[in-house]
């Protein structure tokens, strides 16, 4: 035996100890469908893809949220038409910090899990796989959302473009079970910069015209067939969103008129009249007086 061929025979070794710590591919096949959960999670494990169940979901519920009103329908109508099998739009949700995005998406989940509707979790890191969980789920009887949340990019990101491709680029169709559903605090999703300004022109009559870069940014955030937007509540919202929660948690009418004071001073603290700073003050006050 040559010199070569020893360095193949050992090197062909070695691959194949290193595949026996490798996870398994994942396939259909190999996937807990039948777990409780109506949640999942892409999980990259060595290299690998995998589909991990979540054990356990928010409970929050569409009645939970207030002053979204048109948000809640909209999206209560797309995912529900989605579920009939009829047409439906990815949906792009934006808007400021801790005004329910998350919460809307959960709470549509939890509404109509019974109904067949899943939901894959999937980091912006791994949006490049994003074919890989359509071919798993392609053949599969449920109706999958694959979830992005707190979405954004930089310049350049590969999963950027994966996600751009995955919306409407290529030229195999979205899946009819699958939608995609993204939360971002960005309106287009990419770094929005002075310098992106200086490229509009003018043409003889005054008509501005942005320039690609602009247009660039602008046509990702187009791919999304249904834009939702969320806005910061007002005081006298936060102080009805705090009593509600502080109410599902115990406390008495006494208790939560008491704490009015405290709860201004919390999201004044925080610097956030948000659904989230209710409920974190909640949380923290209900576990104080309890």
């Amino acid at each position: 035996m040559t010199t070569l061929e020893q360095f193949l025979a050992r090197a062909e070794a070695v691959l194949a100890r290193v595949e026996e710590l490798l996870p398994p591919a994942t396939t259909s096949e190999n996937i807990d469908w039948d777990s409780p959960t109506s949640a999942f999670r892409w999980r990259k494990k060595n290299g690998r893809g995998l589909l991990v169940p979540i054990a356990h979901i928010s409970p929050i519920s569409l009645v939970d949220l207030f002053y979204v009103e048109r948000q809640k329908a909209l999206l209560e109508q797309n995912t529900r038409q989605f579920l009939q099998g009829k047409p439906a739009n990815n949906v792009l949700l934006t808007g400021a910090r801790g005004t329910g995005k998350s919460s809307l998406v959960r709470a549509c989940l939890n509404e109509f899990s019974s109904q067949g509707l899943r939901l894959i979790e999937v980091d912006k890191d791994d949006l490049i796989d994003l074919e890989e969980i359509s071919i798993l789920t392609s053949k599969r009887p449920e109706r999958f959302i694959i979830y992005c949340d707190d979405l954004s990019f930089d310049e350049g990101d590969s999963s950027y473009k994966a996600l751009k491709v995955a919306l409407d680029g290529s030229v195999a169709a979205q899946p009819d079970n699958i939608l995609i559903y993204a939360t971002s605090n960005r309106r287009h999703l990419l770094p929005e910069k002075m310098s992106d300004n200086e490229g509009y022109s003018h043409d003889a009559n005054g008509d501005l015209h942005p320039s690609e870069t602009v247009e660039e940014k602008i046509s990702f955030s187009d791919r999304f067939g249904l834009w939702l937007s969320f806005y910061p509540y007002s005081q006298d919202e936060y102080l009805f969103i705090t009593a509600h929660w502080l109410r599902s948690l115990g406390c008495s009418e006494d208790q939560i008129a008491q704490s009015r004071d405290e709860s201004l001073q919390w999201a004044l603290h925080r610097g956030s009249r948000s659904g989230r700073t209710a409920w974190q003050f909640a949380r923290d006050y209900a576990g104080r007086v309890l």
